[in-house]
């Protein structure tokens, strides 16, 4: 897909599941198309040939990699341009058919985005351009009202050169007539936009947050707040030292924290909750049926990711189902959360032996899921860690991601999981042929007495190891 927005253009590559695809290359150019549209009305030249050599690129690239669909999306920039024609005429020419978005398109791909990555969404979503601002009601995995204010990134330095306050005062106006003042009041208000993540990484380096993800960051109205003075302070020179924000970025975070600040005011909005997916996850994800549209993105990605580096494809889901009698009393998220780190369970075989655990611990805090947030990814990192051998210790920054108890039970999961790999070594047949059970006193491994040789030396100490944990022993039926 090839994105062409007010502030950037970008390629980007996908490949994997319909649900969760992955991405295999992302690319993108700080063009700055809607840079002189509040002052002129058109693309400056500049921008049109940054566009164009970006452009030529993307197509020349796209043709290489032997990419089977190309779709090439335009926004706010080029739709309300003078000249915008001129850029579609330069992209036919490439062979790039334009899809020239509305202002409802974009909105209604920004609220798909957000589903996507975060199902249970329920809030305002606010998607920040360089062109136009869109916001959008998500509740229930479906889009509501949908809205788009010419408030883009590039457009605010001139509202905010006219005096203090007007920014306040023209925000407040627009929404007022769209009927949007309070509709925040009580919910979360999801960020999408280049701009507002960069604010977010900003928060996370001077917070010290122990995890390098953006995806489900959570900041109060009172740190947006307090990041608007301090990106007063620092300065563009000190910002460009912040890790992982683009220097392209830093010129539009206070225009962007301004905004922020307004629209959190005037919606009445307390939280905001940072999503790495946006319009073209969205676009995506509107093209999907909608039983696909159902579908759990994390337990999708994570079995996709085993079906690519497990051993046996069909072995997590059994896993699942095998320690799954010891854990009855977990609500639904516990119970999706040892699903996706049974699903994983797998995945770290060919890393050297002594380095496994790390591996598993590197996969769930780092991996690329959606539909879990810092809790979850720690549940699922402990679980993991204790299951690929890394004991009952807690590896940073697992304990400053959830409480105590949290930790306990996913090194149970571990452990359980630990205990159905080593028995079964992998494959189906030996866990469809046994189960566990806590009957009290006991954690009862039950196995068919012509398979009795499977209980070995090495599965009885991890049998045992578990049940230790349960404050069980151990015990075999036949």
């Amino acid at each position: 897909m090839i994105d062409i927005g007010s502030n950037s253009i970008r390629l980007v590559v996908y490949d994997g599941t319909a649900r969760l695809p992955a991405t295999l290359f992302n690319e993108k150019v700080m063009a700055g198309l809607g840079r002189s549209l509040a002052e002129t009305g058109s693309i400056d030249e500049a921008a049109l040939t940054t566009a164009t050599t970006a452009l030529a690129r993307f197509a020349s690239l796209a043709r290489e990699m032997e990419v089977d669909s190309i779709r090439t999306v335009a926004t706010a920039a080029v739709r309300e341009a003078s000249n915008g024609e001129q850029l579609i005429a330069v992209a036919r020419s490439l062979g790039l058919d334009v899809e020239l978005l509305s202002g409802e398109a974009e909105a209604l791909a920004a609220g798909y985005g957000v589903l996507s990555g975060i199902p249970e969404a329920d809030g305002i979503v606010g998607d920040l351009g360089g062109g136009s601002l869109e916001l959008v009601r998500v509740v229930a995995g479906t889009v509501t009202d949908r809205v788009s204010f010419p408030l883009g990134v590039l457009r605010l330095g001139a509202i905010r050169a006219k005096g203090k306050g007007t920014l306040d005062r023209t925000v407040a106006a627009l929404l007022a007539q769209a009927g949007w003042t309070g509709r925040g009041e009580g919910l979360p208000f999801y960020l999408v936009g280049g701009s507002w993540r960069a604010m977010a990484r900003l928060d996370m380096h001077l917070s010290g947050y122990p995890l390098p993800v953006i995806h489900e960051y959570r900041m109060s109205a009172q740190t947006v707040t307090r990041l608007q003075r301090t990106i007063a302070q620092l300065g563009k020179n000190k910002m460009r030292g912040v890790p992982n924000i683009s220097s392209g970025r830093i010129a539009t975070m206070e225009d962007a924290a301004a905004l922020l600040g307004v629209l959190l005011k005037h919606l009445d909005s307390s939280e905001t909750v940072v999503s790495a997916f946006g319009l073209r996850e969205g676009l995506l994800f509107g093209r999907l049926s909608a039983e696909e549209r159902r579908e759990d993105p994390l337990i999708a990605a994570a079995r996709d990711e085993a079906e690519r580096f497990g051993r046996f494809p069909e072995h997590g889901d059994l896993l699942d189902e095998w320690v799954a009698p010891l854990f009855g009393g977990e609500d639904a998220e516990l119970a999706r959360l040892r699903h996706a780190a049974c699903l994983l369970a797998d995945v770290g075989w060919r890393a050297n032996p002594e380095f496994r655990a790390e591996r598993g611990l590197e996969i769930a805090l780092h991996g690329n899921w959606v539909g879990i947030d810092a809790r979850g990814r720690a549940l699922l990192a402990q679980a993991l860690f204790t299951s690929l051998g890394g004991g009952l210790e807690s590896p940073p920054p697992v304990g400053q991601l959830a409480s105590i108890d949290d930790i306990e039970r996913a090194k149970l999961w571990g452990l359980a999981m630990r205990l159905g790999q080593r028995l079964s070594g992998g494959i189906a047949g030996p866990l469809r042929r046994s189960s566990l059970e806590a009957d009290g006193e006991r954690l009862v491994l039950h196995l068919e007495a012509d398979h009795a040789a499977l209980y070995g030396q090495a599965v009885e100490k991890r049998h045992r190891a578990l049940a230790g944990a349960l404050g069980l022993t151990a015990a075999v039926e036949l």
